[in-house]
Order: C-alpha cells, then structure tokens, then sequence
C-alpha cells in the first residue's frame, strides 16, 4: 500500500491489557535467550507498557516513538517502574542507532503504519546484532472486524464487519492501516533478509467489549488461550525472525 492518505499513527493500547499479556507471554516462548540480558529497543513504544514487560529480562532497553508530543508523560510513567528504560523520540524508517546494535527489536502494531514497511523490516535488520532476534505484530486480515478502521464513504461507523476480507486494492483503498495474511508478513520478512520466520495467530483479546461480564464470558469459552489454530478468532498476527550469524 503506498497510497497513504487515509492511513493513520498508531494508538497506544492502554495500561492493563490482557493483549500485552498474552504477546508477551507467547514472545517468551519463542525467545529464551532473552533470559540472558543484552540490549533491545522497542520502535513504536507508545506509552512504554509493552516496553516494560520485556526490559525487565535485558541489561538495557530504548523505547522509540515517532509521537514525541506524548513521550514526556509516557516517561513520567515509566520511570516510576523500570530504571533500564530510556524513552525517545524517532523515526522507525531512520533509526538514530548504529549497525548492529542491539541483541533484541520488538515492534508492536507498527509495520502497518510507516510510509515504507519494506524500509522499516531493513532498518530492524540493519541495527539487530548477528544472531539478534526480533519480535514483530501486524494486524491479522481474516478477523472479523477492521482493526484500525476504515474511512468508507457514507459511513460514519468505520469499523464495519468484514471489511478486512474485501479484496486488497478496495482494501487499500480506504483502510486506515495496511492488514496482513500470514504469507505476506512472512514474505516481507524473507525479502528483510531474515530466514527464521516464524509466526503465530494471537487470540483476540476482546479488551474492546465495554461489558464485563460479556468480555469475561468470551475470553473463558471462545477467545481463550493466547494463540489459535482458528484464523477467525484471531486479530493479530506474531512474528518472530532471527538475523544470519
């Protein structure tokens, strides 16, 4: 998708997610090495929360954002958990580090929503150490609602029902973020250079449904456990590739 004129920056998903949760205990699994320190940077940190669940496992973490107006109360925030975490301001197509930084990149919702995905995957490359791991999402295609919504014309409510199913250039047309299947996030990670490509379907997490007792009941009964072999119950899709030593 190179036209990105109704496509928008990404929100951070707020403190508390049961979505955090669930990507984080799922990149543990794929990610025991993380267990030994090291450095990593998370490029799209948001409010930090996501940032947090891993800098606790590293020597030392960098979160970056392309939205500094927010980063000072985000920082106020974060300091007040972790003393490894440094906050900053930055650009996940030029990032302000050298080559082969860090042993660890996460990059959470953000793919999606860069001017140039292919320049965003070469730049995790480029900063990631020989051997050095990276932990990615992207918005699945098949769940049933449009994530990030859409700007349809004569509709007001812009996260219409199977709308992510249409056909990629009606897609593309009026989404608010690019949307991927498993193959084609798969795909841009091979053509980033990184040959061990795994990915997972995470569970939706429902934190959405404004009914407790409704969001309770789906989670124990549809929406339970933190991957799915179900693509339908699926919202997001995660990445997990490691750099050529």
């Amino acid at each position: 998708m190179n036209d990105l004129k109704h496509i928008l920056p990404g929100e951070p998903i707020p403190r508390g997610s049961l979505f955090h949760e669930r990507r984080f205990r799922v990149a543990m699994r794929y990610t025991s090495q993380l267990q030994r320190g090291g450095t990593l940077l998370d490029i799209g940190c948001g409010n930090g929360s996501q940032t947090e669940f891993f800098a606790q496992h590293v020597t030392s973490a960098y979160g970056l954002d392309l939205q500094v107006t927010r980063l000072p109360g985000f920082k106020r925030q974060i300091e007040q958990n972790c003393n490894n975490l440094t906050i900053m301001g930055g650009n996940g197509e030029q990032v302000p580090f050298k080559d082969e930084s860090f042993d660890y990149v996460t990059c959470f919702e953000v793919i999606e929503h860069v001017v140039d995905q292919h320049r965003a995957l070469q730049e995790i490359y480029r900063i990631l150490k020989p051997g050095g791991e990276a932990i990615l999402s992207v918005p699945h295609r098949w769940w049933v609602f449009e994530t990030h919504g859409a700007d349809l014309p004569l509709l007001p409510w812009n996260r219409v029902p199977f709308f992510s199913w249409m056909p990629k250039a009606l897609h593309d047309r009026w989404a608010r973020a690019r949307i991927y299947r498993q193959k084609e996030i798969q795909k841009l990670m091979d053509e980033s250079g990184f040959k061990e490509i795994k990915t997972a379907l995470l569970t939706a997490p429902m934190d959405v449904l404004k009914v407790k007792s409704l969001q309770k009941l789906l989670r124990a009964i549809v929406f339970k456990g933190d991957t799915t072999k179900i693509p339908l119950l699926s919202s997001t899709i995660f990445v997990h590739v490691k750099k050529n030593t």
